[in-house]
């Protein structure tokens, strides 16, 4: 176990530009790297396990810098989107691989497969080769080749993208308990900010190859540093509503709203409601006229789709138990946001 530390690290291409990244991952800690495609994560990730070359800057694991270091000397163990299972080998073979190569003792070998596999209910494949395997088993000899070797530091890049959503949901949280009982630093990539939120003791939010927020996640959904942050971590996403700030309150489209703005009049700015602190209900002070698009239902809730009145282009989403729904939405004015329109900054 160990931490890992990235001192100013950037990569540059022609036309894409990475950081400069600065993280300090304690010591047995799992962190996600979370952002859209493109964001950069993936390049983060492989920049400390060896297979890029930062342009500038550091990466320390431990004590120890890195950056001339070959993969196979960081002590670091990544499991890919793709599993990257050897095909001929049995599925005993694949995890003791790593073992093999390292010349470890045969009968270590042995109890270190057999203790893992037990643990990521492998015992009964240990024969079968990779092509007898449904997606979910794969990915856990994906992981037990990974822990097989007890290494320092944990990298997983999208390890549960290519599985159905029962599976990816079950996956999720064996992998979470694995890391409470490994208790090895780890760091994930992923795009699915719900596996970031469940998964994750601090979250990595990236944009554009530059760093949005780090944070806790429960933290980040109630405190984004920025719009980006806000729309990105959230299921529904936040609703954010173009408005200009008028003297006593904002005004959006055609309706005004008594909420004391920190701009200044005449400023254009964005205002955040999360789908779920609207409510179909006159519970709450304030309301919005709304006409009502479609309904999703999911259950015991519905995901509500709205435009504004008089204002068709902005799109409200409500997250609602409400089985009457009416033509205004009521919401607490202590639960909103304040964007600033031109930079996506938050400004309360």
């Amino acid at each position: 176990m160990a931490p890992v530390k990235l001192e100013s690290v950037t990569k540059t291409w022609q036309n894409y530009a990475l950081g400069p990244i600065d993280l300090e991952i304690p010591d047995g800690e799992l962190w996600t790297l979370v952002g859209p495609s493109g964001c950069g994560k993936s390049t983060i990730l492989r920049i400390i396990a060896g297979l890029e070359v930062p342009t500038t800057g550091n990466i320390y694991i431990g004590e120890r810098l890195v950056n001339h270091l070959p993969p196979k000397d960081r002590d670091l163990a990544m499991v890919f989107q793709n599993y990257a299972l050897y095909p001929h080998m049995t599925v005993q073979e694949n995890l003791s691989f790593a073992l093999k190569m390292r010349k470890v003792d045969p009968k270590i070998r042995r109890e270190r497969v057999q203790a893992v596999a037990k643990s990521l209910g492998l015992e009964n494949l240990l024969q079968r080769k990779p092509a007898q395997l449904s997606g979910g088993q794969q990915q856990r000899v994906a992981l037990g080749r990974a822990i097989v070797r007890s290494p320092q530091v944990f990298l997983l890049d999208e390890p549960l993208s290519n599985l159905d959503a029962q599976l990816r949901d079950h996956t999720r949280a064996e992998l979470k308990l694995l890391h409470h009982q490994l208790q090895t630093t780890m760091i994930y990539v992923t795009h699915d900010q719900t596996e970031a939120m469940t998964l994750a003791d601090r979250i990595v939010v990236l944009y554009q190859g530059k760093i949005q927020q780090i944070d806790r996640p429960l933290e980040i959904y109630r405190n984004p540093a920025n719009r980006m942050v806000a729309t990105f971590i959230g299921n529904p996403a936040m609703n954010i509503l173009p408005g200009v700030t008028i003297p006593g309150g904002i005004k959006i489209g055609e309706q005004i709203l008594m909420i004391p703005s920190p701009l200044r009049s005449d400023k254009p700015i964005g205002l955040g409601i999360r789908p779920e602190d609207l409510t179909f209900y006159p519970s709450k002070s304030l309301f919005l006229d709304v006409e009502i698009k479609l309904t999703e239902l999911l259950g015991a809730e519905q995901i509500v789709h709205c435009y504004l009145k008089g204002l068709r282009e902005v799109e409200l989403l409500v997250k609602s138990a409400e089985p009457e729904l009416g033509n205004r939405l009521f919401f607490d004015p202590d639960r909103v946001y304040f964007f600033d329109e031109s930079t996506g900054e938050r400004l309360v």
